[in-house]
């Protein structure tokens, strides 16, 4: 049976993330509710969220709203670096909980490395988390290798996910390499390229042979690669569509290799040690 944005998921750490997830940064309000609402209806499983954007009410909001059961929706947010202290860990997260009107969520990843608190402290109150029920997995943003190693040294979990900017134009090569290795998910934030993907001319021609949009040959690039999850951003409901319209089609090695050459990766490599080739 064909893969959908609603079956597809990367194995994790224990996790089953939905590789197609929905990013909401900088949505606010009835904009982010309406696109959480319709990205739903259309067949997203896996919500992104953070303290930092201040919307989680507002997906909350559409998460009640939806006719999606609660289970079937893999939710993310994220720790606000300022909260990496443990007191703040648990505080701010509970609020979160709250605004999300969840009993807990999927996913609780800090959102970036922070100096309020040494790493140890901050996720041994998100391991915390964990044993009161309120957190499934944790995991980490905008992490390097190194940091990344030591937050699996130190966690007693496993993390699960490392959700840092990747496209076509900004490569993670060694990353990528690491998550494979250790059972990590990489979580690919801005993966259109805050809008410069639909206007490449190079992207559209490899998917004129599909039908294909540049953003779709982008998102498909990414989400065929092993241990890699996307969350576009869109808020029209053309857009939340086209962007879960990347299942019925595969692209070839040479296709593969010629998205990642519109970027600075040494793709030929990656894709050996991937087993894409």
């Amino acid at each position: 049976m064909r893969e959908t944005a609603s079956t597809a998921t990367v194995t994790a750490g224990g996790a089953e993330i939905p590789v197609l997830g929905f990013g909401t940064a900088r949505m606010t309000g009835d904009e982010c509710r309406r696109a959480v609402e319709t990205a739903l209806e259309v067949g997203y499983r896996h919500v992104d969220t953070a303290q930092m954007y201040d919307n989680e009410r507002a997906v909350g909001e559409a998460l009640a709203a939806s006719d999606v059961d609660r289970e079937d929706v893999f939710v993310v947010t994220k720790v606000h670096p300022d909260n990496a202290a443990r007191d703040d860990v648990l505080e701010s997260t509970r609020e979160s909980l709250e605004r999300l009107g969840l009993e807990a969520v999927d996913l609780l990843l800090l959102h970036a490395p922070s100096d309020r608190a040494p790493l140890e402290e901050t996720l041994t109150a998100m391991n915390d988390l964990q044993d009161e029920g309120a957190v499934d997995h944790v995991g980490v943003s905008n992490f390097s290798v190194e940091q990344l190693e030591s937050a699996r040294e130190l966690s007693e979990t496993p993390i699960v996910a490392n959700q840092v900017k990747y496209h076509p134009y900004h490569h993670q090569d060694d990353l990528l390499e690491y998550c494979v290795e250790h059972d990590v998910c990489l979580t690919a934030y801005s993966p259109l390229a805050e809008g410069t993907v639909p206007g490449d001319d190079r992207l559209a021609e490899i998917g004129d042979p599909s039908g294909k949009s540049a953003s779709q040959v982008a998102l498909r690039w990414l989400v065929q690669q092993p241990s890699v999850a996307a969350i576009p951003k869109a808020s029209s409901r053309e857009h939340i569509e086209a962007n879960a319209d990347i299942f019925d089609f595969e692209l070839s090695d040479d296709e593969l290799a010629a998205v990642a050459d519109v970027g600075d990766g040494l793709w030929d490599q990656l894709a050996v040690t991937l087993g894409l080739r």
